[in-house]
């Protein structure tokens, strides 16, 4: 009964807020906005806390949103200030969506509270193409489809099978609006931005949040501007802008903004290509990105059967859709930073390897991957997932394809190239456009409408470069490219791009091959250059509905039942976590400090994995193995047990931490910086929480994965002198015992905690450092913490 009661009365508490917002049904398109509401909540924001300043797009829309303006005493300070916000609609993919749900039933709630969609994507395996896989995926993961079908329909939810489409495509032909907040369970929700949306990746309690009606709480991100100049020119593509800016800002510098697109040049871009720099911003860690209304979005709502959105936002443009006229006029006064992009010089780029923000423009790739000793040979070239899988992004590449056809040019010997539709409608329009012929005439295999080889799902076992883990090259039109994460192999090299520039590698074979200067050889053994892309922004006759089946399912029924078998290897109930005991920590093992780039990849992998993200217990095997040990010379997945009397003394990481649990020893992490930027995954702080982590100290964290430490009631901190106190724990860290000093006492006004660290040898204490760390948690945050979870304190509230 504990954790049943965890979210009922907080979501009768705050009914009133949700009534203006609450899911009547599951949808399978948006509803026009209730932008009435938007400007009474933003009008009464300006008129009191905001004391009428001027404000970015943003900014408009995050206050537009805010649970309680009443309960305000002051504006908002930017990275200090926790916002709690009321969002308008979830979205989940399958993997995520199993661990929310399975909270979300404790809830006692009938229906969730704002419109929300499950899509199935994630968990089909690319391998022999399209329906076949689609096929597969049933008959290895047909329990799990089941139990979300079943909660779909218990809850109201919209269900759309696996084989309908990649969550953010399909978000962004159905649901997104502009002005909204969505919250979604995918780094990669900021998708949505494209069309306006304010849409931020989240974990599953987050989610939950939403879904209950519970007031959700975000930090108050600063707003970064990045002035878009000029236009693109004929063989660019929107993605060669956020290639260059994650060049420019990193994997961290976008941590605690929201990046705000304004200038001449966006009144250029397709909806479709703003979304796909919306979507991967995330590779910059920024908490989401966002573009002003334009006509581009007014087009693509009313291609896809939102004619009436569009006529509403076209009314709301100036006065809320974007920024304020006096941000316009001088950006520089109004954006916390200003980042500038001439479009007409941008040139086409490649990011990699292993990590997104490592940028090479076109013109110095043949040079550069000759310097760095990269393999210059393309083993696969891979178009689609939901960065680039779009229309408009498909017939450009087509059209290349079309020209090596004309010359009788297939792609070239060794190298695969795999296609991957972003959704249903865009599939079936491809086909019927020709679009899907063409790239099959050169050598194509067309998969599934799902997101594949991109996260890891892609069957390439029996590839002798993968059998053997040798060095190889891959180029494809994804979003993310840490070690490992596509085919399993470690030294497989993903560069990430265009989908233009993927299909004239595909052709030309290389890295260095530049289609913008060099040529192919056609049939006759003739040379010939290649003619810029070309295509439409949107088809000429409209987007073909695609087979019915692949419609979401809109049934609500509360009576149904919610399969989970007791034996399942699969799906496993949750057990609440225990309080913390109100003591300081004490006698607490460092179970690994983590050297360089540690992902949720890393924490919580992905690919054959993914069958287990409804089993916390079973998960758990997997907890960071993809993490560089840096106290043993950066190997990965091997720790020394700091306690001698246990078993192994030596071994993975998932190992020794469950020796650790066993034994009721306390431990925590040590971390580089970032630690825990990429996906969204909940399971990365579940995972060492259910293991007995308690603290997780670090020189600097991704926001969605310290956010979900602290939902799980684990203790995220940072060193206050991050580039000396790190270094203490990269020595023999088996021999440290660590107590704490200030967490008795923690609270949202002091944000110091020390750590003393004995280092004990022989039985004895050789040395002692005390070390100053920080906390970022409000007070709300502090009651996750002291009562085990977020859902603990919901639940202890009601005793």
């Amino acid at each position: 009964m504990f954790r049943q009661q965890a979210i009922r009365a907080i979501s009768r508490r705050h009914a009133s807020s949700a009534a203006t917002a609450s899911s009547s049904g599951p949808q399978s398109r948006a509803t026009v906005p209730n932008y009435e509401l938007f400007a009474r909540r933003l009008a009464k924001a300006r008129a009191t806390v905001l004391e009428n300043k001027p404000l970015t797009l943003a900014q408009k829309i995050l206050y537009a949103h805010l649970h309680d303006v009443d309960s305000m005493s002051s504006a908002p300070v930017p990275g200090e200030s926790y916002l709690k916000l009321s969002p308008d609609r979830v979205a989940m993919q399958d993997a995520s969506a199993q661990m929310a749900i399975l909270q979300f039933m404790l809830s006692g709630m009938k229906q969730t509270a704002v419109p929300t969609s499950i899509h199935c994507d994630h968990l089909v395996e690319a391998y022999e193409g399209a329906d076949m896989d689609v096929a597969r995926s049933w008959q290895t993961s047909r329990e799990i489809y089941e139990f979300l079908q079943a909660a779909s329909a218990k809850y109201g939810i919209a269900f759309w099978k696996p084989g309908s489409g990649i969550i953010h495509q399909l978000v962004l032909e159905n649901y997104a609006a502009p002005g909204t907040l969505m919250l979604g369970t995918d780094s990669h929700t900021p998708n949505a931005g494209g069309l306006g949306m304010l849409a931020i990746g989240v974990g599953g309690a987050d989610a939950v949040d939403a879904m209950a009606a519970i007031p959700w709480e975000l930090k108050a991100p600063r707003v970064l501007g990045v002035h878009l100049r000029g236009k693109m020119n004929p063989w660019g593509n929107p993605k060669d802008v956020i290639l260059a800016l994650a060049g420019k800002l990193s994997v961290r510098g976008g941590t605690g903004y929201i990046v705000e697109y304004f200038g001449q040049g966006v009144q250029s871009l397709s909806c479709t290509g703003m979304a796909t720099i919306c979507n991967m911003g995330a590779e910059v860690g920024a908490t989401t990105s966002v573009f002003p209304y334009t006509d581009s979005m007014g087009r693509y709502l009313a291609a896809t059967r939102r004619g009436d959105i569009a006529e509403a936002a076209d009314a709301q443009r100036a006065a809320y859709l974007t920024a304020d006229p006096q941000v316009a006029a001088d950006p520089a006064k109004f954006y916390d930073e200003i980042v500038e992009i001439d479009l007409d010089k941008l040139e086409p780029g490649y990011n990699g390897p292993f990590t997104p923000d490592l940028h090479t423009p076109r013109s110095q790739m043949a040079e550069t991957a000759a310097k760095e000793g990269w393999n210059d040979s393309v083993s696969a070239a891979l178009i689609g997932s939901c960065t680039n899988s779009s229309y408009q992004d498909l017939s450009r590449a087509a059209s290349l394809a079309k020209q090596a056809s004309a010359h009788g040019v297939r792609v070239a010997e060794g190298t695969e190239f795999l296609v991957s539709p972003g959704s249903e409608q865009i599939r079936a329009t491809m086909e019927r456009d020709g679009i899907q012929q063409a790239f099959e005439a050169i050598g194509a295999k067309v998969l599934a409408n799902a997101c594949g080889p991109c996260i890891g799902q892609w069957n390439r076992d029996d590839h002798p470069l993968v059998k053997t883990r040798a060095t190889n090259s891959i180029v494809s039109s994804f979003n993310r490219n840490f070690r490992a994460r596509n085919d399993g192999n470690p030294n497989t090299m993903n560069f990430l791009t265009s989908p233009e520039m993927v299909l004239a590698a595909a052709l030309g074979g290389r890295l260095s091959f530049n289609p913008l200067k060099d040529t192919l050889k056609d049939a006759q053994g003739k040379e010939f250059a290649l003619e810029p892309p070309t295509g439409d922004e949107l088809p000429r006759d409209g987007y073909a509905a695609g087979r019915p089946e692949y419609q979401p399912l809109l049934t609500h029924d509360p009576s149904m039942a919610i399969p989970i078998s007791p034996s399942s290897t699969r799906l496993q109930s949750l057990a609440a976590f225990a309080p913390w005991d109100g003591q300081e920590f004490a006698d607490t093992r460092v179970l690994v400090t983590v050297q360089g780039k540690c992902t949720t990849d890393h924490i919580s992998a992905a690919g054959k994995w993914l069958k287990y993200k409804g089993h916390l217990e079973n998960l758990a095997r997997n907890t960071l193995i993809g993490a560089a040990n840096a106290a043993m010379d950066g190997q990965v997945n091997v720790v020394r047990n700091a306690v001698p009397q246990l078993e192994p003394a030596q071994g993975s990481i998932p190992d020794v931490a469950t020796a650790y649990k066993n034994a009721a020893v306390p431990w925590l992490v040590i971390a580089d910086y970032n630690y825990g930027e990429g996906s969204a995954r909940e399971h990365a702080a579940m995972q060492p929480r259910f293991l007995g982590c308690n603290m997780v100290v670090s020189r600097s964290f991704a926001r969605i994965h310290e956010t979900n430490l602290k939902k799980q009631g684990v203790l995220p901190l940072v060193f206050a002198r991050p580039d000396e106190d790190y270094f203490i724990f990269t020595k023999n860290p088996h021999e440290l015992v660590i107590r704490s000093e200030g967490v008795k006492g923690i609270n949202d006004r002091n944000p110091v905690v020390w750590l003393v660290a004995d280092r004990i040898q022989d039985g004895k204490t050789v040395e002692s450092h005390r070390i100053e760390c920080r906390h970022t948690m409000s007070a709300d945050q502090i009651g996750w913490f002291k009562a085990g979870s977020a859902l603990n304190l919901i639940a202890s509230q009601q005793q």
